[in-house]
């Protein structure tokens, strides 16, 4: 299929995957030992980049850590402002968008050249990766710094978070595996590329 980009739906999928990560951000628990609260947020800014692509999912994130710094209470109990940034889900929150655009490259390649069976395990291992390449070392560093803890006690405390995230991931892929049978177009990175069905 070709797909015929158009500027205005960019814009709304953006506008509609931050509002989505607002919500996944909004039930919170608490974590002992880290200062950063369990939420969904990694399955809404996995499912961003599985979707929408690098460019899209990237700027979803961004647009969603904007509309917190400048003041509104998006941020996981509700913390809003820069003020963040020296708490210690800050590593996270600088994470998130570089992750979603990670994931995009990966679900572009996966879903223009994967055999349709094997792309949600495919998308699976892609977030993964992901998670432990970008997410683990910026979060951790976040926590070392503004609990304050030693990097590698921080580390260990990211831990705590790994399974949850990877179940989250899960269902990120196969509902991104089903947006895109039903919108094969939605991952074209410019009009005129070919999206295999």
């Amino acid at each position: 299929m070709r797909a015929n980009r158009n500027p205005a739906m960019d814009l709304a999928l953006i506008a509609v995957f931050a509002a989505l990560i607002v919500v996944f951000s909004v039930v919170t628990l608490p974590m002992p030992g880290t200062g950063v609260p369990l939420t969904l947020q990694v399955l809404a800014i996995g499912l961003a980049g599985m979707v929408l692509g690098p460019w899209r999912g990237f700027a979803a994130t961004l647009l969603y850590l904007l509309v917190g710094f400048a003041g509104l209470p998006v941020f996981a109990r509700g913390a809003s402002t820069v003020a963040v940034l020296g708490t210690p889900t800050a590593g996270y929150l600088i994470a998130f968008p570089i992750f979603a655009g990670f994931v995009g490259l990966c679900a572009q390649l996966i879903v223009r050249r994967a055999n349709t069976g094997l792309r949600a395990a495919l998308l699976l291992v892609a977030a993964i990766l992901g998670r432990f390449l970008v997410i683990f070392p910026i979060g951790a560093a976040g926590i070392a710094r503004n609990v304050p803890m030693a990097y590698g006690k921080a580390m260990k405390a990211d831990a705590l978070f790994w399974l949850g995230d990877c179940i989250k991931l899960a269902a990120a892929a196969v509902i991104a595996v089903a947006v895109h049978k039903a919108f094969p177009q939605l991952l074209a990175a410019r009009p005129g590329d070919v999206v295999e069905e």
